[in-house]
């Protein structure tokens, strides 16, 4: 009897150790006090506007949308790539991908400057298999040029080119089973990657805590990977064949999602403070979950300048500046902020 009672107590302790790490790991006790020194001066009614990115030197942004609460419930509003004058100031995106025939839910995205006409877009797609879409941006009209497909996408969640011939993307999960994606997503098991594309295609960073948003650094010598499941940024060397060494990790204190770069190469994110509120806004059984924006300078110096408990702007995933306004996307929510220090 007493052997059992021991055994049943030593259960219990990891039950009650594993429920604790999972909330402490994911940020469940984290107070969210709403920040007050912005205002919204503007809202873009553009559902789920959960990438974007900027040309500084053009003065225009990109915007990656997808309704994906309407396709979880049934009333799909729609999805796209979207263009936004950032010199008109009146904050009205045109669509550019309404001739890609192709089912489109796009994803992350990645923007590189091809010559002074025109530019490169590449785009996750979920539509069917998972797949990324190339296209070429003249002005404000996009044309179609490849899609690349593979196994190695497995549950790609963003992209960055490297140049025009290659780019890095993301897989948020290893696994592809639901005990698999739940021990990744609860047990902060490791098993996301990244995976590099030169005419074929190699895992390159591994071993990663759900592999989110990526980009490059402004001299193209590193890439940072977000680690939201691990609170952290990653830092690659890029070596001249694509492949990458381990630099460091960045504890940066918040569910990391995607990240911008500004005109003097200093990093903006959008975050998730509490990723288990935000798992459950993400399947429709919350309201609204908390946002978070951080600024990374130079290689550590972290400032979390912005935080709302979602009612304002709810499930940050991605945040740029311009010219003082910051433009905030967000994963489900109907709404692309603009927001301006008072």
């Amino acid at each position: 009897m007493k052997k059992f009672l021991l055994t049943l107590l030593v259960l219990l302790i990891v039950l009650v150790s594993f429920v604790l790490y999972t909330f402490s790991s994911t940020g469940f006790f984290r107070e969210i006090n709403n920040t007050k020194n912005y205002d919204v001066i503007a809202e873009i009614p553009l559902r789920g506007a959960e990438d974007l990115t900027i040309s500084y030197s053009d003065r225009f942004m990109i915007i990656s949308q997808d309704d994906r609460a309407g396709r979880r419930d049934g009333s799909y509003y729609g999805s796209g790539l979207f263009y936004l004058s950032l010199d008109s100031g009146n904050f009205k995106p045109k669509k550019i991908s309404g001739d890609y025939k192709l089912p489109f839910y796009p994803h992350g995205i990645s923007m590189l400057k091809l010559d002074s006409a025109h530019y490169q877009i590449l785009a996750i797609n979920h539509a069917k298999k998972h797949s990324i879409v190339k296209f070429e941006l003249f002005g404000d009209s996009l044309v179609y040029m490849a899609t690349y497909r593979d196994p190695s996408m497995i549950s790609p969640n963003d992209v960055i080119a490297l140049d025009e011939e290659s780019f890095y993307f993301t897989n948020d999960h290893g696994y592809t089973s639901k005990w698999g994606k739940l021990a990744e997503d609860y047990l902060g098991v490791a098993a996301s990657n990244v995976v590099f594309y030169n005419g074929k295609y190699q895992v390159v960073a591994d071993g990663i805590k759900y592999a989110n948003g990526i980009n490059i650094s402004k001299d193209r010598s590193q890439l940072i990977v977000a680690s939201p499941r691990g609170f952290s940024l990653l830092y690659y060397d890029i070596k001249e064949d694509g492949s990458l060494v381990e630099d460091r990790s960045l504890d940066v204190a918040t569910g990391v999602d995607n990240i911008e770069l500004d005109q003097n190469g200093d990093l903006w994110v959008g975050c998730h403070p509490n990723l288990l509120t935000f798992a459950s806004y993400a399947a429709g059984k919350k309201e609204y979950a908390p946002s978070e924006l951080i600024k990374v300078t130079g290689n550590d110096k972290v400032e979390s300048f912005y935080v709302n408990d979602g009612s304002l702007v709810s499930a940050s995933s991605v945040v740029a500046p311009f010219n003082g306004l910051l433009f905030v996307g967000t994963v489900m929510d109907n709404r692309l902020v603009v927001l301006k220090k008072k």
